[in-house]
């Protein structure tokens, strides 16, 4: 099957200049496509020049934007998402192809604790990894890796999904949990980045993480972190009811608001639950 390579790219031409090539080098009948996200240095120069079909908008979109206009132009039944700043081996995407040959609709290079850019990076994706697992009841070793392979048709369906900005990968491996889409994880290596440092703002690294976690929820079965949010609620009610039953013999304002909160939550994830299911129903 034809094979797309798709590298969304901003302001790494650097890196492009190192990866790019061994790309062409490891599959070299593969289509190359890179999508300028609003570049202001050679990005989009450097990806013509080694002969890559090269998207580029005026300003930049974002990391998920830039992965929606590659999907959509590429004319491959097998997509390969990888960084443009040479973190990531081209030699690795045959590990990836390997396992997806075996039935998998999606395949994620999942990075080992060496591979984050920092410890609070690494203590984030550890906790992102295990809300997935116990969400999806599966076990998740990178949810937010964007070094992965993915069968082009299953990929498309979820676009109107995936955010303009950053944690596509969260988004996109969820929406595949959720439609029964078979997922599963190669270890691979990965480097220092070449050029840019990162885009990413450790400033806004506390909103994405609060951002990342309520999208794992919604994403999958709302009920599952509504519920136990519900149940704290009434048992701190009935705690506090016996407390001032005992020692003041008498019903209070803040039982009645703990109960009336548990009653809240639960129904707030009730609606989130069905409208989840509305998200993910598909015409016949």
């Amino acid at each position: 099957m034809r094979l797309s390579v798709i590298l969304p790219a901003k302001n790494e031409a650097e890196g492009l200049r190192q990866t790019l090539p061994r790309v062409r080098e490891a599959h070299p009948d593969a289509e190359l496509i890179v999508v300028d996200d609003g570049s202001s240095d050679g990005t989009a120069a450097v990806a013509a020049a080694h002969g890559a079909r090269v998207l580029s908008s005026p300003y930049s979109m974002g990391n998920g934007a830039a992965i929606k206009r590659g999907a959509r132009a590429a004319t491959g039944e097998i997509l390969v998402f990888m960084d443009a700043d040479g973190q990531h081996d081209p030699a690795e995407i045959a590990k990836l192809l390997k396992r997806l040959d075996q039935g998998y609709d999606l395949v994620v290079g999942a990075r080992g604790a060496g591979g984050q850019a920092n410890a609070g990076r690494g203590l984030a994706n550890r906790f992102y990894n295990r809300l997935a697992s116990w969400m999806t009841g599966h076990r998740v070793d990178d949810l937010t890796s964007g070094f992965r392979v993915v069968r082009a048709d299953r990929f498309r369906e979820f676009l109107h999904l995936l955010p303009n900005g950053f944690s596509y990968p969260t988004t996109s491996t969820m929406a595949f949990f959720r439609s029964a889409y078979a997922v599963d994880y190669v270890p691979v290596d990965v480097t220092r980045r070449v050029g840019n440092t990162s885009h990413i703002r450790p400033i806004k690294d506390g909103v994405r993480f609060l951002l990342i976690i309520f999208r794992i929820a919604t994403l999958y079965s709302p009920l599952k972190l509504f519920a136990p949010a519900a149940m704290a609620f009434f048992l701190l009610g009935v705690g506090y009811y016996g407390y001032t039953y005992a020692t003041q013999g008498r019903f209070t304002n803040m039982s009645a608001l703990l109960f009336s909160a548990a009653v809240i939550v639960f129904l707030i994830g009730l609606v989130s639950e069905q409208i989840t299911a509305l998200t993910y129903k598909r015409d016949p």
